[in-house]
């Protein structure tokens, strides 16, 4: 000011001096005021952004995790902490009551993000001979439930042990783990798989170099020591994952932990870390993910058991799993160890059993199997193949299916809900329960005869033998026959693979269907490919070689047929990708945070109970704070009696009752009166509204009926809302916010509220519009009506939209300044049109009216705009806009 000073001194009086001078700093003033408020703008659409994401996500339209979760709702309070620290410039003090309603907001969000877990049970390894269904916080469900058959249900289960949820904890715990795994998992992208498998690796990596602690490895040994005393010395173990969350009736995680098997005692360390880690294979990871659970939760317990060397093993279902209407008991069964059904490697045998488990009733389809599972010598298992003599045999007899099914039909009524159950047949033929978990079943859909007529009217290309999951499809074939073509898998393809194998779960959250040469409907991918609901054709000869990638195929499964091309009439009612995320806990985590980001409470700027306090959310506070950081504009200049910057009433034609204050540059020139000509705006934003604003003369309020006048008239007399309290000279003008790229329309039309806010400029990425509308004489079923009305039309013209009652919010942003100024014009006119609509909206053929005339309207003003050479839209499509415009602006300069 120094400089400013002395230049002033020299050639005026004093008197005249202070005056440039006061002028000078209120200039200077009102600089960091505005600097302050485009702060505060680009952070309250940053904070709108991020809630825009976060309840998008509830739609279920793509799964996410935890990492989102945090980084949007971080997003959000950062955006929001910023906003309250721009108010803070440019009212220090004056609401100081926000920042204690966000620090409250904050810590509600941590709380639930970061909930605190107390040990509950220190145990580290619990028997089987102490375990049941209450153990499943300790053990998981799968031994839980191991534990329930043995003890208290008195089937044959092998002796054992589980290695606790308290265990695996002190183990990330004692290495630090959780940190790492945090940090890798929250800038993964996982939409890139090759990105994600590596990261798995990288995890995996850490599990298995991470040393066991002391007090766990003694757990273990001592645990061993015991079933060596029970059950002598000469037996190996297997170790299957039990983690939390796995085994239930929505998410099965069927094949997508590891389990060792056949491992010897002095082993069985290394071997624990092996399963511990499979929780981080690329598999178990997106199954996780794309089912909503938290990966802190998941903790993977594990249970140790004496290991069967099986003459036959399979899976029993105690119904069917994709016809409700067939209550027979399906038994899946293969020579030696279940892990060939259970895996898809063979074709199993299947028995349908009646429910009364009479062996007369029984149908069975006898398949060749061509090798099985065995425990190899020293460890682990080997497949070999079956001599001729055996693969084509039963692999039970009719009395074994019948134990089967009577077992699986105790089961059934003991747990109360259809079952699946994972059994082996030992060499003494004692029969064991491997696992039990409850049965996803699919409701039997009606068969459309349209679609029946066609599947026997139009040749097919291919077919197989299992329906693994119903259901048809469409898609281009996509043929994966090595692990680094799955990482490329196209969303909406068909895969095609030779075997079932669980490791392509991952990528059923990508394919239209699946088609296998070989699998079982009893097997693991199956029964992700039913969760999924993705049709899913097996034992499809010769497809990998007769279908080539590209290929677009039509897929009945419920046929086993495929067709060539796309086959609209198979396609008539397919059936809707399921929102895997629904109930899930991180489902439910998004549901509790979304409650203190995203509603809005805080409605009315003029009433009483428009303050701090009553902040709820983070959106309220951003509403508040938009709200005061405007009247704090407005009243700079008649606060300071600044006339350059005190708002100006508009003359178009005649003075209207819209006043508008100059930001920085949104008038051609200064003003020094009290009124400012529509010709003198050089707002584009604020030109492209009012464009719609006169675009359309309007004829004035709709007729109302005798029930809409007497709605009018009572809501006049008895809605406090319809009164604005403390009267503000707010409440009953319009006022606009202008610089050249920006405009902020607060409106007062009748008895609705409207507030546009919108920027304009060369970056898509800052372009946008903001529209919320609210109000209305009428009683609340009207004015929701109308709202309703409004959010269709916007819909139309690509607006995304949010309607909570009686109020609508609406954005369209990241788009060109053409489509921006066309969109505002549009607000502009349905600003005008909208008034006392609400009163005519019990009347459907006024309504259809008024919708048949705003999309004319709409249509005829996009037209006019798109015709004529020196309208605005062109201006701005021959345009390069910037702040100052250079020389090449000469159209947009003509326009306005």
């Amino acid at each position: 000011m120094k400089p400013i000073k002395r230049i002033i001194k020299k050639f005026i009086s004093k008197k005249d001096q202070q005056e440039v001078v006061n002028g000078e700093e209120l200039r200077l003033a009102f600089k960091s005021r505005y600097h302050n408020f485009k702060s505060l703008l680009h952070s309250n659409n940053r904070a709108l952004e991020n809630m825009a994401a976060l309840e998008k996500a509830l739609l279920g339209i793509q799964p996410f995790g935890m990492p989102f979760i945090k980084a949007k709702s971080t997003a959000a309070s950062v955006a929001v902490f910023r906003m309250i620290r721009s108010l803070n410039e440019l009212t220090p003090g004056k609401y100081s009551g926000l920042e204690y309603r966000f620090q409250r907001i904050e810590n509600s969000i941590s709380e639930i993000l970061s909930p605190h877990s107390a040990l509950v049970d220190s145990r580290l390894t619990v028997p089987f001979s102490e375990i049941d269904q209450d153990s499943v916080g300790l053990v998981g469900s799968k031994v839980a439930k191991l534990g329930e058959m043995k003890n208290k249900i008195g089937l044959k289960v092998p002796d054992g042990f589980g290695i606790t949820s308290t265990a695996f904890q002190k183990f990330i715990a004692h290495n630090k783990l959780q940190i790492e795994i945090d940090r890798r998992f929250q800038s993964a992208d996982f939409n890139d798989l090759t990105l994600l498998d590596n990261i798995c690796f990288e995890i995996r990596e850490l599990v298995l170099k991470a040393a066991i602690p002391g007090e766990l490895v003694v757990a273990i040994n001592e645990a061993c020591q015991q079933l060596e005393a029970e059950n002598g010395y000469n037996f190996s173990l297997a170790l299957r994952s039990s983690a939390l969350g796995e085994d239930q009736a929505r998410t099965s995680f069927a094949g997508q932990y590891h389990s060792e098997l056949n491992v010897n005692k002095e082993n069985i360390l290394q071997a624990y870390k092996q399963v511990v880690a499979s929780k981080y294979s690329l598999s178990a990871v997106t199954y996780r993910y794309n089912c909503g659970f938290r990966d802190e939760d998941a903790h993977m317990c594990v249970g140790c058991m004496v290991m069967i060397d099986a003459d036959a093993g399979g899976v029993v279902y105690s119904q069917s799993p994709v016809d409700t209407d067939d209550d027979r008991i399906i038994v899946n069964s293969a020579w030696g160890l279940p892990k060939s059904v259970v895996d898809g490697n063979v074709t199993s045998d299947q028995f349908l059993v009646p429910r009364d488990g009479s062996v007369d009733g029984i149908v069975q389809e006898i398949n060749v199997k061509e090798v099985e599972y065995t425990c190899s010598a020293e460890e682990g298992v080997s497949s070999k193949q079956l001599a001729d003599n055996k693969k084509n045999l039963p692999s039970l007899t009719l009395a074994q299916v019948s134990i089967l099914a009577k077992m699986a039909m105790q089961l059934e009524g003991y747990f109360c809900s259809p079952q699946d159950i994972e059994w082996v047949i030992a060499r003494d033929q004692t029969v064991y329960c491997l696992q039990c978990r409850p049965l996803h079943l699919i409701v039997s859909q009606k068969k459309d005869p349209a679609a029946l007529k066609t599947s026997k009217e139009i040749p097919y290309i291919l077919s197989g033998d299992v329906a693994g999951s119903p259901g048809t499809a469409s898609g281009p074939v996509y043929l994966v026959t090595k692990n680094v073509d799955a990482l490329k898998f196209p969303v909406g393809a068909v895969l095609v693979v030779k075997q079932a194998l669980p490791k392509w779960a991952p990528l059923l959250n990508r394919a239209s269907a699946v088609i296998a040469e070989q699998g079982s409907f009893a097997g693991h991918l199956a029964n992700v490919a039913r969760e999924y609901g993705i049709p899913s054709v097996f034992n499809a000869k010769g497809a990998v070689e007769k279908l080539q990638n590209g290929d677009l195929i039509t897929i009945d499964a419920e046929r086993c047929r495929i067709y060539s091309g796309r086959i609209d009439s198979l396609l008539i009612n397919p059936e809707k990708k399921k929102n895997m995320m629904a109930g899930s806990p991180v489902y439910e985590t998004i549901v509790n945070v979304n409650k203190l980001i995203v509603p809005l409470n805080l409605l009315d700027p003029d009433s009483a109970k428009f303050v701090p306090l009553n902040c709820d959310t983070l959106h309220d506070i951003t509403r508040f704070i938009h709200e005061k950081s405007i009247h704090e504009m407005f009243d700079f200049g008649s606060k300071y009696g600044f006339s350059e910057r005190s708002s100006k009433q508009l003359i178009y034609k005649v003075r209207m009752q819209w006043w508008i204050l100059n930001l920085d540059d949104g008038f051609k020139e200064e003003v020094p009166g009290k009124y400012v000509q529509l010709e003198n705006i050089a707002s584009i934003p604020m030109l492209a509204l009012w464009e719609g604003i006169v675009a359309v003369p309007w004829a004035g309020p709709p007729a109302i009926d005798g029930k809409g006048l007497m709605s009018v008239m009572f809501q006049a007399t008895t809605n406090t809302a319809l009164n604005t309290g403390t009267r503000s000279r707010y409440s009953e003008k319009n006022y606009f916010m202008i610089s050249r790229n920006f405009c902020s329309l607060s409106s007062r039309l009748g008895f609705h509220f409207s507030t546009i806010e919108a920027m304009v400029s060369d970056k898509l990425e800052e372009n946008y519009i903001s529209f919320q509308f609210k109000g209305g004489a009428a009683d609340y079923g009207r004015r929701s009506k109308r709202i309703m009305f409004l959010g269709d039309i916007l819909e139309e013209n690509d607006f995304s939209i949010r309607i909570n009652k009686d109020i609508l919010v609406a954005r369209f942003e990241n788009k060109e300044p053409s489509e921006i100024a066309t969109h505002l014009m549009i607000l502009g006119y349905m600003t005008i049109h909208t008034r006392q609509l609400d009163m005519i909206m019990s009347n459907s053929a006024s309504v259809n009216h008024y919708r048949e005339k705003f999309r004319k309207d709409i249509r005829e003003i996009i037209k006019k705009q798109t015709d004529e050479p020196g309208s605005l839209v062109n201006s701005l499509k021959k345009s390069t806009i910037k702040r100052g415009y250079n020389d090449d602006h000469n159209n947009f300069q003509g326009f306005i």
